[in-house]
């Protein structure tokens, strides 16, 4: 018998089963680089963020630099200078009213609020749209004055025998408290605070 040659066999029918699952392969990538370029784009966003927050807290470090310089030359080296609220140099010698997280009052209202115990002729502008607004003051109780047991202070440490013991003598530094606001090009706002002792 003889056999068909193969240009006269009949077409096989196509069922299309291939096609099918092509297109859930191209799908279920199409899904996959979308959600990748999504990941990308929050990651970047992240990223983003969190070098904004370290530049706020890198630039808020410029409050401190200046009450530094205000307590060794500037007008609240003396002690007796830090005895009374001075109010130019944003320094209060009584603790300043806050909210439930220890944040002055004064640094969360508006500029006449701020203006009670500071100038804001003080506030640090950066030239990147980032202002830096602080405020200064001594630990101690309203009505106080030095030298008064009710203020927090820093207690002085004497060394005995070999050097290895330590024993806190009658505390005698004031403490004092710098709180920093930053407020950002976008109105978003850090805060920033520190005790010292002079």
């Amino acid at each position: 018998m003889r056999k068909p040659s193969p240009s006269s066999r009949p077409p096989l029918r196509q069922r299309g089963v291939v096609l099918i699952f092509a297109l859930i392969a191209l799908a279920i990538l199409m899904i996959g680089a979308v959600a990748v370029m999504r990941s990308m784009g929050s990651t970047q966003f992240s990223i983003g963020n969190l070098g904004f927050k370290r530049d706020m807290a890198n630039q808020g470090e410029r409050a401190m630099v200046k009450v530094q310089q205000d307590f060794t030359v500037g007008p609240l080296a003396s002690l007796a200078a830090r005895e009374a609220n001075l109010v130019a140099s944003n320094y209060s010698a009584t603790m300043l009213p806050t909210n439930a997280q220890g944040l002055p009052l004064a640094l969360l209202g508006s500029d006449n609020d701020f203006a009670a115990v500071g100038d804001v002729g003080n506030d640090l502008a950066t030239g990147t749209g980032i202002t830096i607004r602080y405020v200064i003051d001594r630990l101690c109780p309203p009505g106080t004055t030095e030298p008064d047991d009710n203020c927090v202070r820093e207690a002085d440490e004497t060394t005995q025998g070999g050097g290895n013991l330590s024993t806190p003598k009658d505390p005698v530094h004031p403490t004092y408290r710098l709180t920093v606001r930053v407020t950002g090009p976008r109105r978003t706002q850090s805060f920033f605070q520190s005790t010292f002792t002079y």
